[in-house]
């Protein structure tokens, strides 16, 4: 019989790390570091020169930190190695002297020399570093392919193509990101070098010249000599026919190439342009994803799995992850947990609000996932499944700043290193400092030492390049923008798409999502807003929720007249094969469910298709008319109907989750008093702690609610209410949302 395992979900952002972990009795457990693999703390005073006494919130066995790094906080220069730490007494031994400028109230940070996904999984079971982690089953969100593809971290990559289209990524599609630009700034392409493989296939796939591999055996070893070992395979027509990619593909592996990444393998689809592109996103960031959960894998031993979740929602094993498919891996966890959360709290139809540090991602759900495939992240363009997720840089980190002619907040992040201002590292003014100035946050409430000052430090030195205006006024200002950029990223994947916000129940979550709910909200009109437990880290949670899920598609490209009565064959066999996918994960065959049948189509003659569930009750021809006539108001007559792709989606069943153990709570509406900057002017207002507020509890704002890893500000004009799954409801307008 299998010994019970850890249950933990990881997801990694810009700047935390949020973690959940379900022991083997059913108890929740929580921890949250930072996405930099560093616990911080303060130091509350010298024990003697190679110890500290230190102020933090560890309830943790002795000897945990063994191996750390112990460093002050704005300055790693100096960093000695940890060898040991008393939890009675709170104090870390060190290897040798402390830091110069170690004194009492300074800020530390505990380094590891683990992933972040790691040192939380350390926290969640107390396991110290260097010991080995008990067995756990670990799901994983990332944003490490992310940030190394909009950082420009990838390895080296070059693009072995058809002779003739070498220039044709520098081409692309020719379509200008401002049209009226006068000096167009084209970004660098990704890919380092540029091989053209004589080869051709005609338009059905059939072979008018074979490659010539000797010719390109010399090119391929020059480029190992320059010390580019990633490639990206993409030939004019493979999706017909890839055996000419495969034989490339395979002299390269044979001649010592570490990754090679083929298009027709990834995006089996026309368009040379766009599968290239994929080709290249995935080959340069192949090396940081696959490096990255090696070092994950390797961590949890030989008794532990890891699952990580891809851009589509869906779980797949380390071993079989592909770097296109983690682009959106962080974001899609938030929208599982926040359909789940509606879905408790009675809300079929919501909108997902995840404000984390880095961004805020927005995503829309009505009884199932919105799904995009073909997608674009920074400059690159992927062929690839993903939720339809709309992501602004607008997140607690966004720094804040005055270009001489008006205010601006972000795009440019804080991170986690140095973060805001208040983190005492040095770093800008950003939104969690304007929250926390104007008291919307509790200085004693963040996991790691903040220091007010060095916010309001920053706060009058942008006041002062501003002029003569009050520092309420200017922060009140810098909390409209973000907010306003934040409904729009909503207005752009509902009012856009045909949807009115308004009929939705907006889900807040992520470390800042609950600080601006109300007034996004009000910006859109909607009137119902659900911050469910542990808001915080509702992503992680997500995770839990998630499935393992497989895709399994095929390019038509005939008029749908023409497949029609071979459709239900086709559609069984993609079931088939997504089912195999699922079922080689492990999961009983009884537990495989066939969850979406997608049909593509389009007009004939069109180049963008409309993604249709298919009904067996209803023609596909009825259900493409009526989709393209609800997104576009008019249906053209008489125009033929083609059907461009089909996809099918298998999956295994969700985790009720039924098997934690919930934490009981007093049912009280008792509140403290705190100063807050509300409605334009400074006022007392209540604070619930939200641990203490059990289903039935109702409030009226101005209020706020803090939790362990957000806090929520119910603004003037709401009333909060705690439903039966003890998520918080706000509603307004007298409304029942």
């Amino acid at each position: 019989m299998t010994a019970p395992r850890w249950r933990v979900w990881v997801d990694t952002g810009g700047t935390f790390t949020d973690c959940l972990g379900i022991d083997p009795d059913g108890h929740l457990h929580r921890a949250k570091v930072l996405s930099s693999s560093a616990l911080r703390g303060r130091i509350a005073g010298p024990a003697n020169a190679r110890a500290v006494e230190v102020d933090a919130r560890w309830e943790l066995p002795h000897d945990f930190f063994a191996g750390c790094v112990f460093s002050l906080v704005g300055d790693r220069t100096v960093g000695v190695p940890v060898a040991g730490w008393d939890a009675d007494s709170g104090t870390i031994a060190l290897t040798a002297d402390a830091p110069r400028g170690t004194a009492v109230g300074r800020g530390f940070e505990l380094r590891s020399n683990e992933e972040a996904p790691v040192l939380g999984a350390r926290l969640l079971t107390r396991t110290p570093c260097g010991r080995p982690l008990p067995p756990m089953a670990m799901r994983l969100a990332t944003t490490r392919g992310t940030n190394a593809l909009l950082q420009r971290r990838g390895a080296p990559v070059a693009l072995f193509i058809t002779a003739g289209f070498g220039d044709l990524l520098l081409i692309g599609t020719q379509q200008r990101p401002d049209l009226f630009a006068l000096a167009v700034d084209k970004p660098a392409p990704l890919f380092a070098a540029v091989v053209e493989v004589d080869e051709r296939l005609s338009a059905e796939g059939g072979v008018l010249r074979a490659p010539d591999l000797e010719a390109l055996r010399t090119a391929a070893e020059k480029l190992l000599e320059r010390g580019i070992s990633c490639a990206a395979v993409a030939l004019m027509h493979a999706y017909r026919n890839p055996a000419h990619e495969r034989a490339v593909s395979d002299l390269l592996y044979e001649i010592g190439f570490a990754h090679v990444s083929s298009s027709a393998r990834l995006a089996p689809f026309i368009r040379l342009v766009p599968r290239a592109e994929t080709a290249v996103v995935d080959a340069t960031l192949a090396p940081v994803i696959s490096g990255y959960l090696a070092r994950v894998s390797e961590a949890l031993g030989g008794v532990g799995t890891l699952h990580v979740m891809t851009s589509a929602g869906g779980l797949v094993r380390a071993r079989d992850y592909r770097a296109k498919d983690s682009l959106l891996s962080g974001p899609a966890g938030g929208v599982v947990g926040a359909a789940w959360s509606g879905e408790r709290s009675g809300f079929t139809r919501v909108i997902s609000f995840d404000m984390g540090g880095t961004s805020t991602d927005v995503a829309r759900f009505e009884g199932d996932f919105e799904y995009l495939f073909e997608h674009h992240v920074g400059d690159a363009h992927l062929v690839a499944p993903a939720l339809a997720v709309e992501t602004v840089a607008a997140g607690g980190g966004s720094v804040c700043r005055f270009d001489g002619r008006r205010l601006l907040v972000g795009p440019e992040s804080a991170g986690a290193d140095p973060g805001p201002a208040c983190y005492g590292a040095g770093g800008p003014l950003t939104v969690t400092d304007v929250n926390l100035l104007l008291g919307r946050l509790n200085p004693d409430r963040f996991e790691i030492p903040i220091d007010p000052a060095a916010a309001r430090r920053a706060a009058d030195e942008l006041v002062a390049a501003v002029g003569d205006t009050g520092l309420e006024a200017v922060l009140e200002g810098l909390l409209d923008i973000a907010n306003e950029r934040m409904a729009d990223a909503i207005r752009r994947i509902s009012l856009r798409q045909g949807y009115d916000p308004a009929d939705h129940a907006l889900v807040a979550f992520g470390g800042a999502g609950a600080q601006h709910a109300c007034a996004v909200a009000r910006l859109l009109g909607m009137r119902t807003v659900v911050v469910p437990v542990d808001a915080g880290l509702l992503s992680a949670l997500g995770l839990g929720r998630a499935v393992v899920e497989r895709f399994s598609e095929r390019q038509v490209l005939r008029p749908l007249d023409a497949v029609q009565d071979g459709l239900d064959g086709l559609l069984s066999e993609l079931a088939r094969e997504a089912s195999a996918a699922v079922a080689g994960e492990g999961v009983a065959a009884e537990e495989v469910v066939v969850r979406r049948r997608i049909l593509n189509m389009r007009f004939l003659g069109q180049d963008s298709a409309l993604a249709v569930d298919h009904d067996p009750g209803v023609p596909p021809a009825t259900s493409f008319h009526r989709a393209y006539e609800s997104l576009y108001g008019y249906r053209p007559e008489e125009r033929e109907v083609e059907l461009e792709s089909v996809r099918v989606v298998a999956s295994s069943r969700p985790d009720p989750l039924s098997t934690m153990v919930p934490t009981p709570v007093t049912a009280t509406a008792t509140a403290r008093l705190r100063r807050c900057f509300v409605a334009g002017c400074w006022q007392e207002i209540g604070v619930h702690e939200r641990a203490e507020l059990a289903p039935g509890v109702e409030f009226v704002g101005p209020a706020l609610v803090l939790e362990r890893h957000s806090a929520a500000v119910v603004e003037p004009g709401w009333r909060a209410r705690v439903d039966a799954s003890g998520a918080l409801v706000l509603r307004t307008g007298g409304e029942d949302g």
